[in-house]
C-alpha cells in the first residue's frame, strides 16, 4: 500500500461514526450489513450514515454489492490488512532508513 492511499484510510477512520461502522463491518463478515442494519445497531441516522458510508468508500475501506432493494457493504479485508501491514511494516526495531534519520 502507498502512503497516498494510506492517508485517505486513516482520515476517514478518525472520525468515531466512521470507526465504529467500520468496526462493525469488520465483526459481520464477509456477507456485511445492509445500510438500515447498520444504522439500527449504531442509532446513526439514515442520511449521516449514508455520508459516512461515502466516506470509507472513497478511501477504499469498504465495498457495496446491491442485494436485491438493499445496498449491501462490507469491509475490505485486502485493503484492511494492507493498511495494517503498512503501519506495522518496520516495527519491533528494525533497522530502517527512517528511523537511521531520527538518530
Amino acid at each position: 500500500m502507498k502512503s497516498s492511499e494510506v492517508v485517505p484510510a486513516l482520515a476517514a477512520l478518525a472520525q468515531e461514526n466512521r470507526l465504529d461502522v467500520f468496526r462493525l463491518l469488520v465483526q459481520a463478515g464477509p456477507g456485511g450489513l445492509s445500510a438500515g442494519r447498520i444504522a439500527e445497531r449504531l442509532g446513526i441516522v439514515a442520511a449521516t450514515l449514508s455520508f459516512h458510508l461515502a466516506q470509507l468508500r472513497n478511501a477504499g475501506l469498504i465495498q457495496v454489492r446491491r442485494d436485491g432493494r438493499s445496498l449491501i457493504y462490507a469491509a475490505d479485508y485486502r485493503r484492511m490488512n494492507a493498511l495494517v501491514a503498512y503501519l506495522t511494516e518496520n516495527c519491533c526495531g528494525r533497522d530502517t532508513v527512517a528511523q537511521r534519520r531520527l538518530r
